[in-house]
């Protein structure tokens, strides 16, 4: 049933309300403040106002139209408190309980089915993976350098060239990020790229030469396969000189190929991890991707059905819950540092290197979403974020984004794993 309370326009006092939370650019809008007049137009249009019109028509802007475009900017703090009670009608509208869930859905109309990393513009990723040793590596290559920021929530990560992200050193902008196995000796790899950058002439200039900027993690795999095959220079230098537009290989390739989840019960009760990707496209041109290995030490759960995809299982080969295992157990039976899940957010925003970390940061809650228990003391969770530009975007809406699409990633990662040395994995237990 349609509710005409919708319909009616904004009032004065709703958009004095909303002009305190929204930036105009964020209704495309370029002059700053915007009159109550330039606001109602930059809402009910995406055309900019033209800066040397002295007058604007007021246009009504009906309360629908801003709730549909708060739902899609990601906005809800600018919506006025007198439309709270009625944003639910909004569903009513879509069809009872139907409609409820297809309103709290929220984001997931975005998500690009089969969308990966790099339909972000300026992202290409190359990846490579021995199948006999159960190790590999995925490079993602900034064709023309982007601002990065990063944020570590594991107790037991590997890293390479993460102290220059912080906003306080000198270099701005990074040319390639490592996403690979092999633990502390899987670094390597990243030499093997710089290597790569090198030959290309891409990289920091500092005179006689480029540096490149090649920042890295790793997840432990060398239980997994064979401990004596690690990603090298050689590896890494191959999986650069791949980096493509092509979508991105999921299951078990690249940084993904040794990956494992669900260790709370030792490593025989695991599961099969992986490697997954993801994007998200909003109408206004944002585009937000992530990349992420799954190797974490606990559960993945979907975060839309709270479906337990891969965890520890019983002597019966069911999954049996994180929790339960863990209040059974004193300490789990696998070595603290043994695990981590590692990703990377990319988004065509204007944002510079202080707010990429920030998105990093806010990216951590995808992981949140989807893997429990998460940034344990066996884990290294790390998560890089880069932003290529083009787009004007929030910090806060481009963190929440990349938050969705890194859980969207952490599930595809599950789904398209595939068994390996004696583990199932999610496909298997569906047959």
């Amino acid at each position: 049933m349609k509710n005409e309370s919708l319909d009616k326009p904004l009032t004065t006092e709703e958009i004095g309300q909303m002009q305190s939370h929204i930036s105009p650019r964020e209704f495309g809008c370029r002059q700053n403040p915007p009159s109550v007049d330039v606001f109602e137009s930059a809402i009910s249009s995406s055309e900019e106002p033209n800066p040397q019109q002295q007058t604007q028509t007021t246009q009504s802007v009906s309360r629908r139209e801003f709730l549909h475009k708060t739902a899609l900017l990601g906005l809800a703090a600018a919506v006025p408190g007198s439309l709270l009670t009625i944003g639910s009608v909004m569903a009513e509208e879509a069809g009872g309980m139907e409609g409820a869930k297809a309103a709290a859905a929220g984001i997931g109309e975005w998500i690009k089915p089969g969308g990966t990393i790099v339909d972000v513009p300026g992202v290409k990723v190359g990846q490579m993976q021995d199948l006999k040793a159960m190790t590999g590596c995925t490079v993602v290559v900034l064709e023309e350098g982007s601002p990065c920021g990063v944020d570590v929530r594991g107790s037991a990560p590997g890293t390479r060239e993460t102290d220059l992200l912080n906003p306080i050193n000198m270099v701005e902008k990074v040319n390639a990020i490592v996403l690979t196995g092999g633990s502390a000796y899987g670094l390597d790899s990243a030499s093997g790229v710089m290597r790569y950058l090198e030959e290309q002439g891409i990289g920091h200039n500092v005179g006689v030469g480029v540096v490149p900027i090649v920042p890295a993690a790793v997840i432990f795999d060398l239980s997994f396969g064979s401990a004596k095959v690690r990603p090298d220079q050689k590896m890494g230098y191959e999986a650069a000189k791949k980096a493509s537009k092509d979508p991105v290989k999921q299951g078990n390739a690249g940084a993904g190929t040794g990956a494992t989840v669900g260790k709370l019960a030792g490593g025989k009760r695991a599961m099969k991890g992986g490697l997954g990707s993801a994007s998200l496209h909003l109408p206004n041109g944002l585009v937000v991707g992530a990349v992420v290995s799954v190797n974490a030490v606990g559960e993945v759960r979907d975060p839309v059905t709270g479906e337990i995809l891969a965890g520890a299982r019983d002597d019966s080969g069911r999954i049996r819950d994180a929790l339960s295992w863990m209040i059974e157990q004193s300490s789990p039976p696998v070595p603290s540092g043994t695990n981590t899940t590692i990703a990377v957010v990319a988004s065509n925003a204007n944002l510079n290197k202080t707010q990429a970390n920030k998105v990093a940061q806010m990216a951590h809650n995808g992981l949140a979403k989807a893997i429990f228990p998460v940034h344990t003391m066996s884990d290294g969770d790390t998560v890089f974020a880069v932003a290529t530009g083009g787009v004007d975007a929030s910090v806060n809406l481009v963190g929440a984004l990349s938050a969705e699409v890194l859980a969207a990633a952490v599930v595809n990662a599950i789904k398209a794993a595939e068994g390996a040395e004696g583990l199932p994995a999610y496909r298997d237990l569906r047959k």
